[in-house]
């Protein structure tokens, strides 16, 4: 439960990304800047936080031993998870952006083929391919129905071009960033802490900033005050506290495909909190009937996905075989 709850945590911090990306936009701000200045800005917090915790020289040495690794699957979790999302507030408001994100929920599942685990088998424990948890499944489709109920009666009123454009950057977004993440996990192992792992995803990744950065610059000029602002706040609430707070529970249960399911679908709750903000903070519309059973069936897929979770262990291996390599299922 403490992961499940720091998921929770976390997407209530994540659910400001969504409303300040719209603000900026609204604002005149171009999405170049509102992607690139959260990891400058986030650079100099993280490193604060690391270096009071002794991390940094461990930090480096990990980084030291495959920088590629770092780059690549870095680009993966924060570039083209981040980049996606402001592209898409440039179209569509902050809740049809935080409502397409959840397809992060069965994303993650659906990329569980691409991972290992360590599970015991016989006298010896080997790394296994894991399999799509259809047990965790049912929840994360009723979450997303519930999502589906709370953009139907808006969406209908969008053009298909502008809905197009603001959904399928965030589909990229949905698969990049779990992808990037478990590859972390599945690479480090436990090795540093997590405020390390996120200062050095978002060190690999710097270089891909300052390019589009560079081309913000080019096309727009400098970022306006109320951006840089707003792009600090999104820097200390989204990507230090919730990306923190998430990475740390996705920590705790990176063992169990199940549990890591059940707390990347916490991360439904941004869908409430945007909506709830855009409603206090930008004068959004009042929620629809429709968006209420919407929002009733995201709750009860995140209870659903809570309870399944206690008591569950870790997966045990029977009847393995090894073909080469690589140990797989029988």
């Amino acid at each position: 439960m403490k992961a499940i709850f720091l998921g929770i945590i976390a997407s209530m911090f994540f659910s400001l990304t969504f409303i300040l990306n719209r603000s900026m936009e609204l604002d005149g701000g171009s999405w170049y800047w509102s992607s690139s200045l959260r990891f400058f800005f986030m650079v100099p917090l993280l490193w604060c936080i690391v270096w009071l915790r002794g991390g940094i020289k461990p930090l480096f040495l990990q980084m030291k031993k495959q920088p590629l690794y770092w780059v690549i699957w870095s680009f993966f979790g924060f570039v083209l998870f981040y980049a996606p999302i402001t592209f898409a507030a440039s179209f569509g408001p902050g809740w049809l952006v935080a409502g397409t994100w959840q397809i992060t929920i069965v994303a993650g599942l659906l990329l569980s083929p691409l991972f290992y685990e360590r599970s015991q088998i016989g006298s010896e424990k080997r790394n296994v391919r894991q399999t799509i948890p259809f047990r965790s499944l049912w929840p994360s489709l009723i979450i997303l129905v519930g999502v589906a109920f709370i953009q139907f009666q808006q969406s209908e009123h969008m053009p298909v071009s502008i809905l197009l454009l603001s959904i399928i950057p965030i589909i990229v977004a949905a698969f990049s960033y779990p992808l990037g993440n478990r590859k972390m996990l599945e690479h480090l192992g436990g090795k540093i802490d997590t405020f390390q792992r996120v200062l050095g995803m978002t060190l690999a990744t710097l270089p891909f900033w300052f390019v589009i950065a560079s081309i913000g610059f080019i096309q727009e000029g400098l970022p306006n005050s109320g951006q840089v602002l707003q792009s600090f706040m999104v820097a200390i609430f989204s990507g230090v506290i919730a990306t923190v707070l998430f990475f740390w529970s996705t920590d705790l249960v990176r063992e169990s495909p199940q549990k890591l399911a059940a707390v990347e679908a916490t991360q439904s709750g941004a869908v409430m909190f945007a909506l709830i903000g855009e409603i206090l903070l930008l004068s959004a519309r009042l929620p629809s009937s429709w968006s209420l059973i919407g929002l009733g069936l995201i709750i009860m897929g995140m209870l659903i996905h809570s309870f399944m979770s206690i008591g569950l262990k870790s997966p045990k291996v029977k009847n393995a075989t090894n073909h080469g390599n690589e140990t797989k299922l029988s």
